[in-house]
């Protein structure tokens, strides 16, 4: 009996293995095509991949020739980059047999889904694009938007890279750029430092005004026109306060600005002209 069985299954197996090897002459040039044409898709996706980089490349190469903001440059290329790929895959999955016109409808219609889901990464697409197109800051500028103050690094399809004073990147989303008031330091070639010096109010007032009237003279750094403005602008709680506007170049900003301040401080204290603190006074009443 098992000798019977094991002769089943040995004619079995032959049959098995015939049937296999029928199977495979009779569509051995079906392989063959179809191997052909998955080693085509590679060989496409591996090409297409090259010259995707090398057009792209060439597009950022022109564009700062003709002196384009670093940020611009860097929005451009990422899109063309990623247009082009998806073309080159396109290409590839129709090389293997799949129909482009499907491709593309299920691409549709799986944009649309993904679009529906992710409208806020699309918003920040949109943000990208008007960010691009009006340019309210460039590459460099330091800007306050979303909240945060920072030199712009560069403009990314989906955010802004920031980055702050003190090191720190900052990622601010476009949506967010666009939807919030944009401030930029950098966009006029000069600027106004803006100082409130509050001084006792047993000081002369007019001293006061020829005292720091005077040590802005004394600074070459700030800008003759328009001319420095010195003025009482309140007579505070506990000091009578003077508003200084003088207007320096915005690349020299910072650096007179701590000049500046100094040199005020001391020049105050030299002339005894006294700059107050905040005080209490407390009156106790003895109780018998």
């Amino acid at each position: 009996m098992a000798d019977e069985m094991s002769v089943v299954e040995g004619l079995d197996m032959v049959m098995g293995v015939g049937d296999m090897s029928n199977w495979l002459t009779n569509n051995s040039e079906l392989l063959i095509q179809y191997g052909v044409n998955v080693l085509s898709a590679i060989f496409i996706l591996f090409v297409g991949n090259i010259v995707v980089k090398a057009v792209a490349g060439s597009v950022a190469k022109v564009l700062n020739k003709r002196h384009m903001d670093k940020a611009v440059v860097e929005f451009v290329h990422g899109l063309v980059r990623y247009l082009l790929f998806v073309i080159v895959l396109i290409a590839a999955l129709g090389r293997i047999g799949v129909q482009t016109a499907s491709v593309v409808a299920v691409i549709g219609a799986a944009g649309l889904a993904i679009g529906l889901a992710l409208q806020g990464s699309l918003s920040n697409f949109a943000a990208g694009v008007l960010i691009v197109a009006f340019r309210p800051f460039k590459s460099g500028d330091y800007v306050e938007i979303g909240g945060v103050s920072g030199s712009v690094d560069s403009i990314q399809i989906f955010q802004t890279i920031l980055t702050t004073p003190d090191n720190k990147m900052v990622v601010v989303p476009n949506s967010n750029v666009i939807g919030s008031a944009i401030t930029n330091y950098s966009r006029h070639e000069t600027r106004r430092i803006d100082y409130v010096i509050g001084v006792s109010y047993s000081a002369d007032l007019q001293k006061t005004k020829d005292v720091i009237t005077k040590i802005l003279a004394a600074e070459e750094r700030l800008l003759p026109t328009p001319a420095p403005t010195v003025g009482v602008a309140e007579l505070a709680d506990s000091s009578v306060n003077f508003v200084v506007r003088p207007w320096v170049k915005t690349s020299e900003y910072w650096d007179v600005y701590f000049d500046l301040l100094q040199a005020i401080k001391e020049g105050l204290d030299k002339e005894g002209i006294e700059i107050p603190f905040p005080q209490m006074d407390v009156h106790l009443n003895k109780v018998a």
